[in-house]
């Protein structure tokens, strides 16, 4: 989790109070070198910059504000670092399904729960999406955090891509609502078209797990620590996001790429 920005103003409060400090005995230091650096001296200092905190309580918002935002920046450039580093395992991992235009221009990933609120509630927005855009290509990457059912789900869903049937499944699956068991899973499975004895087999094979464990492995590299979180290009987009939020940046990561390639 995230630090909320009180736990973050108390940081910044506590930091700030520090460098104070710490300049304000490096000055008196040098202005009186020859003389030695007594416990009144160090009290007097702290009245110092407790009055002068007291007498100015606004910089302590604003060093907080600067300190929360560099933060943010170094978070971001550590996640496209994270992107750059992965960028195959992420974009092109043969294990993870795909949706959409195999051979589109521009790849959307969703990491994803079948038991999420909120990405049953963006669904709608990613098929709506697939349809509008033939060059979109969409990658699946099951990130179960919600309890066994949902780590069912997963190896469920996982196990029907082996029978080619991964979108029926995840399409009989996602826009359930209530909770899942796994009779739930498995007789939606079946009306999905799906052999369940096959799928039972398929889903004891370590390799469905060792799947699950690579793309949890990846979040949380990723710092993705809830779902559903969609990335593209070199951004990681947490939450449920309205259609027109993907559509700007699915329109700005062609953009780049076109500007690339004209390079």
């Amino acid at each position: 989790m995230r630090p909320t920005t009180g736990k973050r103003l108390v940081t910044g409060l506590a930091r700030f109070t520090s460098a104070v400090l710490c300049a304000a005995v490096v000055a008196i230091g040098a202005a009186a070198a020859e003389e030695p650096f007594t416990p009144e001296k160090a009290r007097a200092i702290e009245k110092i910059v407790r009055e002068y905190i007291l007498k100015n309580p606004e910089i302590i918002i604003e060093a907080a504000r600067i300190l929360r935002a560099r933060e943010e920046t170094a978070a971001r450039n550590q996640t496209r670092r994270t992107i750059l580093a992965r960028r195959d395992e992420l974009f092109n991992d043969p294990a993870s399904p795909v949706g959409g235009n195999p051979q589109g221009d521009v790849t959307l990933v969703e990491f994803f729960d079948y038991q999420c609120p909120y990405c049953k509630r963006v669904l709608p927005s990613i098929q709506a999406l697939l349809a509008e855009d033939g060059n979109l290509r969409y990658v699946f990457k099951e990130f179960p955090i919600l309890g066994k059912a949902s780590v069912f789900a997963a190896r469920a869903a996982l196990a029907a891509h082996r029978q080619g049937k991964y979108l029926e499944f995840h399409m009989a699956v996602m826009p359930a609502k209530g909770k899942l068991t796994e009779a739930r899973v498995m007789r939606l499975a079946k009306t999905a078209g799906l052999d369940t004895d096959r799928l039972r087999r398929d889903m004891a094979d370590g390799t469905i797990d060792d799947m699950i464990r690579r793309n949890r492995e990846l979040a949380s590299a990723l710092n993705v620590n809830g779902t559903p979180a969609f990335v593209i290009g070199d951004t990681v987009v947490p939450g449920a996001v309205d259609i027109d939020t993907l559509r700007s940046l699915i329109a700005r990561e062609r953009q780049i790429g076109n500007r690339g390639e004209n390079q």
